[in-house]
């Protein structure tokens, strides 16, 4: 059975395995995201909220070493995040981006045995959070539907053995059906994985019922952070922010 953010225990107080501090970072030089802070720990989910153009894809690219960071510091796993993207993937620092990165005239097999990697969990291991693509292994990837291609970037991400999994818009372009199932099998993957997560995501109800903690990005600042449980009890306050006009902001630091 799934948790909500009412049911699960509170957070550990586990070092953070991702830790943001102060972080500016954008292209070209000019800031897209400014003084960002978060903390990530073993086994929490932060959602990443906000409207197109807030920061959001920016601050998991930095979180993962895509982007020079312009002032600020981020660590991952208690030592700062690698400049390469392969060394910090090798850590354990793993992106699902929107475009999926799954290979569209590879089968669900092939795609799945170009992910393994040393160490990693195995397939059947991955697959039981995804009993669907048991059924699909032969079939070409591009005439999956959208949710089962989204089920396997999740699997392929799996199968790198992540201690820190980053999703950009996971429910982009699905079904509300398709985004009802796959966004509790993420909570139950970063609870039976130990696994922290941050979640892009703009279905803003669900995400709130799965997360830990929510933060939500306006104009590349932080409008508002706090628990998902508190938060889920003021959309209001949620939506300002969304829009921009909530007085002040309430950023720094989670200390959930």
């Amino acid at each position: 059975m799934s948790t909500t953010a009412e049911t699960r225990p509170a957070p550990s107080q586990a070092a953070p395995a991702l830790g943001i501090d102060g972080l500016t970072v954008g292209y070209g030089g000019v800031p897209a995201v400014r003084d960002l802070h978060a903390r990530v720990r073993p086994g929490e989910i932060l959602a990443l909220l906000g409207p197109n153009g807030a920061g959001k894809t920016t601050t998991l690219l930095a979180s993962v070493g895509a982007l020079p960071i312009i002032s600020g510091t981020v660590t991952a796993l208690g030592e700062p995040l690698d400049r390469r993207v392969e060394r910090n993937a090798r850590r354990g620092v793993i992106l699902v981006p929107d475009s999926r990165g799954v290979f569209h005239r590879l089968s669900v097999e092939d795609n799945l045995r170009l992910a393994r990697r040393k160490n990693s969990p195995t397939m059947d291991d991955v697959l039981d959070y995804f009993p669907k693509l048991r059924t699909l292994r032969a079939r070409r990837c591009g005439t999956l539907s959208g949710g089962e291609q989204q089920m396997l970037a999740l699997a392929k991400a799996l199968l790198c053995a992540p201690k820190i999994l980053l999703i950009d818009e996971l429910s982009l372009g699905l079904s509300p059906i398709a985004v009802e199932e796959l966004l509790p099998r993420l909570r139950e993957i970063a609870d039976d994985q130990h696994m922290a997560v941050v979640l892009v995501e703009q279905h803003i109800e669900l995400a709130l019922s799965i997360a830990d903690s929510a933060m939500v990005l306006h104009h590349g600042r932080a409008a508002l952070t706090g628990s998902a449980a508190e938060l889920r009890q003021r959309r209001d306050k949620v939506e300002a922010a969304y829009f921009g006009n909530l007085e002040g902001t309430a950023g720094g630091p989670s200390e959930n």
